[in-house]
């Protein structure tokens, strides 16, 4: 069966002076409807690439990626992001910035509605009460969590995740992997989150799929074997730890300082 993500066989390069660079080749992922996947690698692999990829923001040289079957060929109203800076607008309050997306996609629908699905989702991230302040009023927290709510306020069936928590202190970081996941329990999506943080991607996903250096290709994926509904606890059971064991050595693997190895997968 066909994941609503389908990342078939694309290749990428970028033009340099001193001529192509490769970046992905021949990369295969599939992540079916309403689950979660986090992708890890070595840095300078190719992460954020993909998520251009999927977004419809550029195409392969090789390859495709498919949504619910249909080549994507431009970018989707489907798709919603987040990144690592929230990039809101300052000049904007917080509850305008959410419904952004919706004045793009549904220009049609009135304002009112638009800020009440946005107020919903504020109250349900815990920013109720900050509605009116500007992006500069709140933590970095605060606005990482605005611009959740801004990635998934026109209800996309996919949300693509560039590292949001990274820049984020620890404390911070678990309470959002947990508001990301109680969102994901309200109003369920498919997510592709690009992380470094291999709890974040045990924690978080059904699925990780580990890259290799560049040029890029499926290493190895790892399929989460934890609770649905689970706590940042989890992560000290001895499953997990032999989960992030296994990513560890895989991540070595693919930056030349592992044991020798084939690609692999495990299910």
């Amino acid at each position: 069966m066909r994941g609503l993500i389908e990342i078939d066989g694309v290749s990428h390069a970028y033009a340099t002076a001193a001529g192509p660079l490769p970046v992905l080749e021949n990369l295969n992922i599939s992540v079916p409807e309403n689950e979660f996947a986090a992708v890890v690698g070595p840095s300078g692999c190719g992460k954020s690439t993909l998520t251009k990829l999927v977004a419809g923001l550029m195409m392969p040289d090789e390859g495709g990626v498919r949504l619910h079957g249909q080549w994507v060929t431009s970018p989707r109203s489907s798709v919603g992001m987040a990144f690592q800076n929230p990039v809101l607008l300052e000049w904007r309050t917080i509850v305008d910035n959410v419904v952004l997306p919706l004045e793009i996609v549904a220009p049609g629908m009135p304002q009112r509605t638009r800020v009440e699905r946005a107020m919903q989702l504020l109250e349900m991230v815990g920013l109720a009460g900050f509605e009116r302040k500007r992006p500069s009023e709140l933590s970095g927290g605060m606005r990482q969590r605005a611009s959740l709510c801004r990635a998934i306020v026109h209800k996309p069936e996919v949300v693509i995740l560039d590292e949001p928590f990274g820049a984020l202190d620890a404390f911070t970081r678990e309470d959002l992997w947990q508001t990301l996941r109680n969102l994901r329990r309200e109003e369920p999506f498919t997510t592709l989150l690009i992380t470094h943080d291999l709890r974040e991607s045990v924690f978080l996903g059904d699925q990780v799929v580990v890259l290799s250096g560049r040029p890029a290709q499926t290493q190895y994926t790892l399929s989460v074997d934890l609770p649905e509904d689970r706590d940042i606890e989890v992560l000290y059971d001895n499953r997990s730890v032999d989960m992030l064991a296994t990513l560890r050595e895989q991540i070595r693997i693919a930056q030349g300082r592992g044991r020798p190895d084939t690609i692999a997968e495990a299910s």
